[in-house]
């Protein structure tokens, strides 16, 4: 693929149930535009990775990186971005809450505005965090207020999952990320040598599509 333009990394564990929706929804919104996918998967028990393994057999743009005695999200994102050559790298979630009809108006984003990153918010004019318990609700918006303590650039939603970036700007940040927690957006913001210029879209958060989340007290505590 040396015309690649678009890499998706999905972090994955336990989302078999999944994955093949995600690629069929990816496929048919970012037709025109050279691109694919890397699930980069924490040994799933369920048997994630060989079902993805099994995709790719049909779908060249399709790939696993599989990862053995390493955990965790914020390491598996960038191990997926340094697993590609594509020169702009999206991120999102295996379980659909993230909006991939957005993936298209990102990219354009991306070139058009010159920006290094472009992060989908929740919390900007016409986003939405769905249909979330008050708990959870109340818990997301700590963390995003907590957050921008660190990160003082504007951003609505600095704990955003899902976002799109550069590889210049990547490779900027990347041997400062201390790749610890869930929250690699604020990472890159906190990490980079300069500030990162940057674009926000609004998505409504969706109901998770299978499975179970992975968001418990623990992750918030973190």
């Amino acid at each position: 693929m040396s015309d690649l333009q678009l890499a998706i990394v999905v972090p994955t564990y336990q989302e078999k149930s999944n994955v093949g929706e995600l690629v069929t929804r990816l496929e048919n919104v970012l037709q025109g535009i050279s691109w694919e996918v890397i699930f980069v998967d924490d040994d799933s028990p369920d048997g994630t990775a060989d079902l993805v393994r099994e995709l790719a057999q049909k779908r060249p743009h399709v790939r696993v990186l599989q990862r053995i005695g390493r955990r965790g999200l914020s390491r598996a994102v960038i191990e997926g971005v340094l697993s590609t050559h594509a020169p702009v790298i999206a991120v999102m979630d295996a379980d659909m809450q993230h909006d991939e009809s957005l993936l298209p108006r990102m990219l354009t984003t991306i070139h058009e505005n010159l920006v290094d990153i472009v992060v989908a918010s929740r919390y900007c004019a016409s986003g939405s965090i769905g249909e979330w318990q008050p708990a959870r609700a109340r818990v997301s918006k700590f963390a995003s207020a907590l957050s921008r303590i660190v990160v003082r650039q504007g951003l609505t939603d600095p704990v955003s999952g899902f976002f799109m970036i550069r590889r210049e700007a990547f490779a900027r940040c990347v041997r400062r990320l201390s790749g610890e927690g869930f929250k690699v957006l604020l990472d890159l913001f906190a990490s980079s040598p300069e500030p990162l210029r940057y674009a926000e879209i609004p998505y409504h958060f969706r109901p998770r599509a299978a499975g179970e989340s992975k968001l418990d007290s623990a992750v918030a505590l973190e």
